[in-house]
């Protein structure tokens, strides 16, 4: 079972799809209305904690588990580490490195989002807040602001923001295009977590073309577990002692 929601999950069901000996399945937690579908079977939605996650693991007889999961999807992580060992299933995290901060970044590193919302500063500012939908109401003590929010798919009700314009848009976005929307919003600082990777990149190289500051907004702390960093490397792993019968990876 592939844990999923990311590019490199996508990336790693098509690979996984043109494998005869491997019988996948990627698993969605269901946050976005229209995922886009791989070429392996898929379910979406979520298992209902640790214990859940043993039962699904058990009735469907997963042999092996790659947590391909956003890097702030740590509860996540977590019950697949504890419902992994409970098993006794073999789990693997595919885990992108961090961005790192580069010459001519201006960033302003927190280790959460209420921290970040209290970075940006008494002073009202136009702000590019690129952290997806969940986590917009901890930015509403900070109503001073002025927002520019992208999401994925349109919301379906008032966003906690009195101050906020929305973009419907679904990655992977590209650096010129990034440059141009936050000129064209005249944003003053960006907020990020710090997924990693090229899908959602373009946003830091953009506040790094126009001078603005960033904050940047550190992963959390995940349970110890084996990570690799390629698909390639996954693949790797998988063919290792897999067979015609086993359900997952």
């Amino acid at each position: 079972m592939i844990l999923g929601g990311t590019a490199d999950a996508s990336r790693l069901a098509a690979a996984v799809a043109a494998e005869p000996r491997i019988d996948a399945v990627l698993s969605f937690a269901g946050r976005t209305e229209t995922p886009k579908l791989p070429s392996i079977p898929a379910r979406i939605g979520g298992f209902g904690g640790v214990a859940g996650l043993i039962d699904y693991l058990r009735a469907e007889r997963i042999a092996r588990v790659v947590d391909a999961t956003h890097p702030f999807a740590a509860q996540m992580s977590r019950n697949a580490v504890e419902a992994c060992a409970a098993v006794g299933v073999a789990l693997l995290a595919l885990e992108r490195a961090p961005w790192q901060a580069q010459s001519g970044d201006r960033w302003i590193e927190v280790d959460n989002l209420p921290a970040a919302a209290v970075a940006l500063g008494a002073e009202p500012r136009r702000v590019f807040l690129g952290i997806g939908r969940q986590n917009l109401d901890l930015f509403a003590v900070a109503q001073q602001h002025a927002y520019l929010v992208r999401l994925v798919d349109p919301p379906r009700g008032p966003l906690p923001l009195t101050q906020v314009d929305v973009v419907v848009a679904r990655g992977p976005f590209d650096r010129a295009s990034d440059r141009a929307l936050l000129a064209s919003h005249r944003i003053d600082i960006v907020v990020a977590k710090n997924a990693g990777g090229d899908a959602a990149v373009a946003k830091i190289e953009a506040a790094r073309d126009l001078g603005l500051p960033v904050v940047m907004v550190r992963r959390p702390q995940i349970l110890p577990r084996p990570t690799v960093a390629s698909v390639a490397d996954v693949m790797d792993w998988l063919a290792h002692d897999s067979s015609p019968t086993e359900r997952g990876v």
